[in-house]
């Protein structure tokens, strides 16, 4: 017989035991914070795969051009009448912000006037009339356009600022604010030269206008905003960061973006003790770093940052760097190494000894190391588990050329192709060294799903199998005991 005082120590032992295996298992600081990011990561390396091997199968005479391996080009720009069916980029996201909206099944509102001349009261047939709205809306342009803000543009959610089809180009004071919104999505549009401004009263629904403070003069900025997903910009020349996002802004895709003459370029958290920005998740995938670029592609605080497929061209300080424990997750990416011997490291842990940084987890996987560059793993980066070859063939080099052919704006210029670039001998991580020269010519059929990620064992993709069985059992467990003492204090 179960004394009830007995009864009661089990149920708090059971519950009590349980919980610091629950909290390990979903230790969620944010909302739309993935429990598992490594699902994520690798639903990522399977579009990716998935993609480059329907590419790379296709009879080389009647090869589709469109195909580029791309998954998020390929969902949608192999459609010659994408014109009519806008919306569909929404279902083509990959990575932490796949599930940005943006104005999907809203009302499509076209943008044809490209003035901004009154912050509080802006007029309809505006940028800034049309982002400010409250119900869902794909917006798209009538024509090519300059905007030149007059001071911070500030997004309400729901809204997909879609530049294709023309040349869109946001420049001026203030830049692209994203506060305390969710289900944003930008899509080719060119941003530069933003500057500080404020201190003045901005309108941010079309019944709220407050007072701004001074702003930072970011392209884009991210303040507590969730399910974001910035695709195919071209950012360069801002006063501050070309993309901050900070104070606990997670669930964030920023992909085929073309990234120049900047020095600090990306920004991922906001303080080193700020613990929101723990939650904080970012896939950053596909996108091109190149002239001009000095430091923060990107620079983390806390969080989970997945970079994949990206190409580094040019970096003057370091290219990933890092403080108060970020995870970064490196996967084929390719990093070509200034001609500066004091720069060939792809990361920095910033302001921290090795003594506090050893156990982070930092991990590279497939990169493509050029011209002595070098990535310094540390944590679980460091084990056998990420410490197997990766098959990542040398070629792949061509595929990163292939998957980021479109980065930046469509049609818009690259930038790049005036600047010399040396490409000497380079080491795949994971794979035995290799002296190559730059690749060139078409793609290579060998073993088209193992190219950009290798066979390396992943962490696990579920719950703990032990925390699992222990709360599934006291699932039925602890009603057996009450039911075991109703029935006692019952006879």
């Amino acid at each position: 017989m179960l004394l009830p005082g007995s009864a009661t120590c089990i149920f708090l032992f059971c519950f009590f035991s349980l919980t610091p295996l629950i909290s390990a298992t979903h230790n969620l600081t944010l909302p739309h914070q993935h429990p598992y990011p490594e699902v994520v990561a690798q639903e990522v390396q399977r579009r990716v795969n998935e993609s480059i091997s329907r590419r790379l199968l296709l009879p080389t005479i009647s090869k589709d051009q469109c195909l580029t391996g791309n998954p998020i080009d390929d969902c949608w720009q192999c459609d010659p009448n994408w014109g009519n069916n806008r919306q569909r980029l929404a279902d083509c996201a990959i990575g932490f912000g796949q599930a940005a909206m943006g104005g999907k099944g809203g009302m499509i509102y076209v943008v044809s006037d490209s003035s901004d001349a009154d912050a509080v009261n802006p007029k309809p047939g505006t940028l800034r009339h049309a982002v400010i709205q409250t119900e869902p809306l794909w917006i798209i342009f009538a024509a090519d356009m300059t905007i030149k803000l007059k001071h911070e543009l500030i997004v309400n959610s729901y809204k997909t600022i879609d530049g294709r089809g023309v040349n869109v180009q946001i420049t001026g004071n203030g830049c692209i604010t994203l506060q305390y919104v969710s289900n944003v999505i930008i899509h080719n549009i060119h941003v530069y030269n933003c500057l500080p401004s404020g201190n003045t009263i901005i309108r941010s629904s079309p019944t709220h206008a407050g007072w701004r403070g001074r702003s930072d003069g970011d392209g884009i900025s991210l303040y507590g905003a969730r399910n974001i997903w910035i695709d195919h910009c071209a950012l360069s020349h801002c006063t501050d960061g070309l993309i901050d996002a900070i104070m606990g802004s997670t669930a964030i895709t920023i992909s085929n973006s073309y990234f120049s003459h900047h020095d600090e370029v990306m920004l991922l958290g906001h303080e080193d003790g700020y613990m929101p920005d723990s939650g904080m998740q970012v896939t950053i995938a596909f996108n091109h770093f190149g002239e001009g670029c000095v430091q923060r592609m990107p620079r983390c605080r806390r969080g989970y940052i997945h970079v994949v497929n990206n190409d580094y061209t040019e970096w003057q300080m370091y290219a990933i760097g890092g403080s108060a424990n970020p995870t970064i997750n490196s996967q084929g990416n390719r990093y070509i190494a200034p001609v500066d011997p004091n720069a060939k490291e792809v990361t920095k842990r910033v302001d921290t000894n090795e003594g506090e940084w050893s156990d982070w987890n930092w991990r590279t996987e497939g990169d493509m190391m050029i011209n002595g560059a070098y990535f310094v793993p540390s944590g679980n980066g460091l084990s056998n588990e990420y410490a197997k070859a990766s098959s990542l063939d040398p070629q792949s080099a061509v595929l990163i050329d292939q998957l980021t052919m479109h980065a930046g704006v469509f049609g818009g210029p690259r930038g790049d192709n005036s600047i010399p670039i040396s490409y000497g001998g380079g080491t795949t991580t994971g794979a035995t060294s290799n002296s190559h020269a730059r690749p060139t010519g078409g793609d290579s059929a060998d073993d088209p799903f193992g190219m950009i990620f290798g066979n390396a064992a992943a962490p696990p993709s579920s719950p703990p199998p032990i925390a699992t069985t222990i709360f599934f059992l006291s699932l039925l467990i602890i009603p057996n005991l009450y039911l075991n003492i109703a029935t006692n204090q019952g006879g």
